[in-house]
């Protein structure tokens, strides 16, 4: 049982004026709430108030909070070795953890490499790209394709292949690789490719095809992008294309791994292999920070016949032992755990309840795969705003641009989940629009 200490004193002001927050000013502060201590799938605020978390901490805590078996296989590691550099020498975690890795992805990817968080093993794929056309003696290859609306992260190779034009990184300018984007997939989850799609994929690789290195891409779920969800029929295109022109095709499950979508990687809907693979927050059940990119025999052994003759990519903390005990404990949970049925589960529920939400005339659209609910509103909403409402009502939910969503913990209850798409729908119900674009909470 986790310690929850009401009486802990959080200095809000300290952290107003000296603290960033993500995505946030520090002259127009965003409200922020104290969070003292957390079980299972609740969040208990410095205030005693409890509230149901709907986001699993940006997508991550899969397994809910304080779980004893991650939490006792990282108090062992703890004990015995925290840390310790991985050039040189290696560690029975970090094998473990790779072992797991190489027997759960696809049976192409066999090397793995431990990298320090999301974005940073989406600048490893790029660089392993980059490096294996290098090998193969095509240095010509060194541009990057993807769609529009996608989100790979926040480090600069990782913002080169976000959305270009309504994405969080459009400030930056040439700092960034300009770097080629085709239309983002218009084939619904549950159609076959439509023939918009099929010519703009046509058309891009037919163009671009001797200068691309990799294709990037979230499989079937775009995340930050929008929560759209498009036709597994997509990526089968995409996979045809890139082993026809000879392009490496990069697939981005950190969002999307580890069961999120109703399969355990999103590309399992399509049946098909990545040659790089890129997997995070859910890796260590959401308690530490580790994520990993994969590749396959080819990569690895293009990458060693480069110039360089090895890879050129190693941070100070990579294989840390600490994370990678918790990501092995994680693993095992969903290995030997009915993770399938949980998803299931909440699949059904959202499914039957969140579309109450059409009847709103501030509702633009409601989707929902695997343990992702979407509610799309037909403008902005005031962030601070609907997140006080819904503090108010026992939840944690944090909408974003026009999207109130939630992807909770896969060990939710009924009646958690209940009480989550309760609100959902009743703050979708009173919110109006504002003359400055942003939605404001009903007081009628």
């Amino acid at each position: 049982m986790a310690f929850s200490d009401t009486n802990t004193t959080i200095d809000y002001a300290f952290d107003q004026q000296h603290i960033w927050h993500p995505y946030t000013s520090m002259t127009q502060s965003l409200p922020v709430y104290g969070v003292v201590s957390a079980q299972g799938c609740e969040l208990t605020l410095d205030s005693g108030k409890v509230l149901i978390d709907g986001t699993s901490s940006w997508w991550s805590c899969v397994h809910g909070y304080s779980h004893p078996t991650i939490v006792a296989a990282m108090q062992q590691q703890l004990s015995t070795l925290s840390h310790v550099m991985f050039g040189g020498i290696t560690h029975q975690p970090a094998i473990e953890t790779s072992k797991r890795l190489v027997q759960m992805t696809s049976a192409n990817l066999t090397k793995v490499f431990l990298a320090d968080s999301g974005s940073i093993a989406v600048e490893v794929a790029l660089k392993m790209a980059l490096q294996y056309w290098q090998g193969r003696n095509q240095p010509q290859k060194q541009r990057i394709m993807t769609v529009k609306s996608g989100y790979h992260g926040d480090t600069f190779a990782a913002m080169s292949v976000c959305d270009p034009d309504g994405g969080m990184h459009t400030m930056f300018g040439n700092n960034v690789t300009k770097q080629v984007f085709i239309p983002a997939p218009t084939s619904k989850f549950n159609d076959p490719l439509n023939q918009t799609d099929t010519l703009a994929l046509d058309a891009a690789f037919t163009q671009h095809h001797q200068d691309i290195a990799a294709v990037i891409i979230e499989p079937i779920m775009q995340g930050a992008g929008g929560m759209r969800f498009y036709s597994p029929a997509y990526l089968v295109k995409l996979r045809q294309l890139c082993d026809q022109y000879d392009v490496l095709l990069i697939l981005d499950e950190i969002a999307t791994g580890f069961g999120r979508t109703g399969t355990l990687f999103a590309y399992e809907h399509a049946n098909i292999e990545a040659d790089i693979l890129c997997v995070g927050k859910a890796l260590t059940g959401g308690y530490i920070s580790l994520a990993a990119t994969l590749c396959s025999d080819e990569v690895a052994c293009g990458i060693s016949d480069s110039p360089a003759g090895v890879f050129m990519h190693g941070p100070t903390f990579m294989g840390n032992p600490l994370a990678c005990a918790a990501a092995t404990a994680s693993l095992d949970l969903l290995l030997k755990g009915d993770w399938q049925q949980q998803v299931k589960d909440i699949e059904a529920h959202l499914t039957r309840t969140l579309p109450a939400a059409m009847a709103s005339k501030q509702v633009k659209d409601v989707r929902v795969l695997g343990s992702v609910g979407v509610i799309e509103m037909l403008s902005p909403v005031n962030t601070a705003a609907l997140q006080k409402a819904f503090v108010d009502l026992g939840v944690w939910v944090r909408p974003f641009s026009r999207y109130i969503y939630i992807m909770p913990p896969y060990t939710i209850s009924a009646e958690q989940l209940t009480q989550l798409t309760s609100a959902m729908l009743s703050v979708a119900d009173t919110i109006v629009p504002s003359e400055d674009n942003q939605t404001l909470i009903s007081h009628g």
